[in-house]
């Protein structure tokens, strides 16, 4: 196993120091600016939309509705990253990896509104819910389904079955450091749990995620937040401090600048997602009246991620302190910054809380390599391959090293994101034509419905016909 973790190791230090970082901080600039910084001038509509009436096409179809949509996709992203991602990324880069965090959410917010807006431009009805994401919109958009399928079979593997073992993974050490949970039993746990969910269906996915994240999203914020308010006096210097390490001579002159960037950039992708690929597969399945909408619910879901929650979880241990060369891994780091601050009961409250975040973020992660399974085939055997391999995975996760499966999961989410984020430059003036539509219409004072004649070229795009789909009543 050490040789391949070396192997994995090497290639990944090439792939975040020398390509990803450049394409992930420079198209995001490109699609800010392009969409002339749709995710700051736009903030109040994303706020408006996320809970907006949903629009029923006029066959009758329905779909998830907007927020159910960005449920799913909240379940993948807040997770492990949050909590575990965070306490390494500044174990390993200093606090300056929590700077390089908001500015990859700032930045790729606009990607994410792109992927997103895109997967619901070139969704596809399938019998009482709609499909879509990447592997639709390379294959309907560039015309190049073999793509489509390169990128189906890495999301796949990314989340159904990697991503997936880093959560249990989490779970695991949380449990064995706070209650001394054999990891053996931990694995049966999770296996059984999971395959309660998974042999449900979507929507059942979709109720279990709505419920969960907003209540273990507002309860960790809370406690966080109150942690932060017993320290208020050190956020000043705390804040002085991330801002110093992001940017100071002394990190530059002891070769942790370019750790704090690379840490704060892989674990910040890590946790939001943006422009990697994921989140459109659930973007997708909403019910909206416009693709515009969907596009910044999910761009909101990027700044929901990383300014709030990993924020919160960056200030704690960075107040705490002993992160620095800690012997713990991830989550036990954040489990000790807690317990310092307010007491031993936080301990416990952590391992709750990761259990909660990874858990939903197994169930979001399983979609997504459902919805590509039935991409490439829809085939009830396949499917039924996938789920066995999903639940060995989250058996190995539980028992595997957790400096393995991170390593694992970087590359893969790397390999993943560069496909994802060729295909979206290359489709950008579809989106461009689309946030044009949208802003016209709410110029005018409407309840923006989309079609397809609004598009200069509307190859590929199966939905959306005039008189398809109904707006607000």
């Amino acid at each position: 196993m050490s040789i391949l973790e070396n192997i994995i190791g090497h290639i990944n230090d090439f792939l975040w120091s020398y390509v990803l970082i450049i394409v992930l901080i420079g198209l995001g600039l490109f699609f800010t600016i392009r969409t002339r910084f749709v995710q700051f001038i736009n903030f109040p509509e994303m706020l408006r939309v996320i809970f907006d009436k949903r629009s029923i096409d006029a066959s009758g179809k329905k779909g998830t509705s907007s927020f159910q949509a960005f449920a799913i996709s909240a379940a993948s992203r807040v997770g492990t990253g949050n909590l575990a991602g965070v306490a390494s990324a500044i174990a390993l880069g200093g606090p300056g990896a929590v700077f390089w965090m908001w500015i990859i959410a700032l930045l790729g917010a606009a990607s994410g509104f792109v992927e997103s807006t895109l997967a619901q431009v070139y969704k596809v009805p399938d019998k009482n819910q709609y499909r879509g994401g990447p592997a639709y919109y390379m294959e309907k958009g560039l015309n190049k389904r073999w793509l489509g399928i390169v990128f189906a079979i890495t999301i796949t593997f990314t989340y159904g079955l990697v991503f997936n073992s880093v959560q249990s993974n989490t779970i695991s050490l949380a449990f064995e450091g706070q209650f001394a949970v054999d990891s053996y039993i931990m694995a049966i746990v999770l296996l059984l749990l999971t395959a309660a969910v998974i042999f449900g269906g979507l929507k059942s996915i979709a109720n279990v995620s709505q419920v969960i994240v907003p209540i273990m999203a507002i309860l960790y914020l809370a406690i966080a937040f109150y942690i932060v308010l017993l320290n208020i006096g050190l956020v000043p210097e705390m804040l002085s401090l991330i801002l110093a390490n992001a940017f100071g001579l002394k990190e530059v002159a002891g070769g942790t600048f370019g750790a704090a960037i690379m840490m704060g950039i892989k674990r910040g992708l890590f946790s939001n997602e943006a422009g990697m690929g994921s989140a459109p597969n659930a973007a997708a399945t909403a019910e909206v009246s416009h693709p515009v909408k969907q596009g910044l619910i999910q761009a909101f879901g990027v700044f929901f991620d990383t300014l709030l929650i990993c924020s919160a979880t960056g200030f704690i241990v960075i107040t705490a302190g002993g992160y620095e060369g800690s012997q713990l891994d991830g989550i036990q780091i954040t489990q000790n910054a807690f317990t310092q601050h307010i007491g031993d009961w936080a301990g416990i409250f952590v391992a709750i809380a990761i259990f909660l975040f990874a858990y939903s973020s197994i169930l979001g992660n399983y979609y997504y390599g459902e919805s590509n399974i039935g991409y490439i085939k829809n085939s009830p055997g396949w499917l039924f391959v996938y789920r066995v391999a999903v639940l060995a995975m989250v058996a190995f996760g539980a028992l595997a090293s957790f400096d393995f499966v991170w390593a694992l999961a970087d590359l893969t989410m790397g390999i993943m994101a560069l496909i994802n984020l060729y295909a979206i430059t290359k489709l950008y003036k579809v989106v461009h034509r689309a946030l044009q539509d949208y802003r016209t219409q709410r110029k005018a004072g409407k309840d923006p419905v989309f079609t397809r004649d609004s598009l200069d070229d509307a190859t590929g795009v199966e939905f959306w016909q005039p008189g398809q789909v109904k707006g607000r009543d």
